[in-house]
C-alpha cells in the first residue's frame, strides 16, 4: 500500500509538471504571423480557381474555429460566398522568401463594406452582424499563442470615398494603426495597406489620401493599384488582379522588415 501511495504520488507530480509545461509554452518563433484587415476586397469576391485552391506546405491560415489549417481559398467568411482575395496570394509569396522551418500564419479578419469607423473598440458592422476591430485584436491574440506577429495587410476605403469621409480618413487610420501597434503589444509592427482599383474617380481621389500615410507614420507602405482589373462590378478585383496585389503587399512587406523605402 505504501508503495501504491507513493506511485499515485509521483504520478500526480508527472500530470502537474506536463500540465505546467503546456500552459507556459512559449509561441514558435519560427511562426510567422500576418494579420488581414479591411473590407470586401482583402475578404476577396473573385472566383477562386486554379492557384487559388492549391495548398502550400508551409502556409497556414487561423480558421474560423481559431485552429491552423492547411491555407487555401477562400479564406474569409465575413460574407455569404467569399472568394480570392490578396490575402492567400501575399502570403504565398511570403512563404517562397522565407527559409529554414519557417512557416507563414495568416489570420483573416477582414469585413466586408466596412466603414473605418467601424474598426473602433465596440464598432459595429451591420452588413456582417459583427465587430471589426474587436474580433481582429481577439483573433490576433488567439493566433499569437502559437506564433509572432510579423505584420498587417489593410485594404479598406472604398465605403469611405465621399468628401465627407475623406477628410477625416487619414486621421482614423492613423489613429487605427496606433490601436493595433497598442493592443497587441508591436509598437514598431509592419503595416501595409493598398491602393483602391483605380475604377471609379472617388476611389482615385482616396487613393491620394492614402498615400500621404508612410509619410506620417512610421513603419508603413502603400501598394499602388496600378494597372489592376476589376471583375465586373467596377469595385471588387478580378482574380488575376488579386493575387497579383498580393504578391506587392509581400514585396511591399518584406521591404518595411528589411529597414528599405518601398516608394
Amino acid at each position: 500500500m505504501k508503495y501504491g501511495y507513493s506511485f499515485l504520488l509521483l504520478l500526480l507530480l508527472f500530470c502537474c509538471k506536463v500540465h505546467t509545461k503546456t500552459a507556459n509554452q512559449q509561441p514558435d518563433p519560427d511562426l510567422h504571423l500576418y494579420l488581414l484587415v479591411g473590407q470586401s476586397n482583402m475578404a476577396g469576391r473573385a472566383t477562386p480557381v486554379g492557384p487559388d485552391t492549391v495548398t502550400v506546405p508551409n502556409l497556414l491560415v487561423f480558421a474560423k474555429d481559431k485552429t491552423w489549417q492547411p491555407a487555401r481559398e477562400p479564406l474569409h467568411w465575413d460574407k455569404p460566398n467569399p472568394g480570392t482575395g490578396p490575402g492567400f496570394s501575399f502570403g504565398r509569396e511570403m512563404a517562397t522568401l522565407v527559409t529554414g522551418k519557417i512557416r507563414i500564419g495568416l489570420i483573416p479578419a477582414a469585413h466586408g463594406g466596412s466603414s473605418i469607423t467601424s474598426w473602433v473598440k465596440g464598432g459595429y458592422h451591420d452588413q456582417t452582424k459583427g465587430y471589426p476591430y474587436d474580433e481582429a485584436i481577439d483573433r490576433a491574440k488567439a493566433a499569437m499563442q502559437t506564433g509572432v506577429l510579423k505584420g498587417i495587410i489593410w485594404h479598406q476605403g472604398e465605403s469611405d470615398s465621399n468628401p465627407a469621409a475623406e477628410q477625416l480618413h487619414l486621421v482614423r487610420l492613423k489613429d487605427l494603426i496606433n490601436r493595433f501597434r497598442t493592443e497587441l503589444d508591436a509598437p514598431d509592427l509592419p503595416f501595409v495597406a493598398g491602393e483602391l482599383g483605380y475604377f471609379k474617380e472617388p476611389f482615385k481621389s482616396m487613393n491620394q489620401v492614402l498615400n500621404q500615410l508612410p509619410a506620417q507614420v512610421p513603419f508603413t507602405a502603400v501598394v499602388s493599384a496600378a494597372g489592376l482589373t476589376h471583375k465586373g462590378d467596377n469595385t471588387h478585383f478580378d482574380a488575376t488582379s488579386a493575387r497579383e496585389l498580393g504578391r506587392r503587399y509581400a514585396q511591399a512587406m518584406q521591404n518595411l522588415q528589411k529597414g528599405k523605402s518601398v516608394k
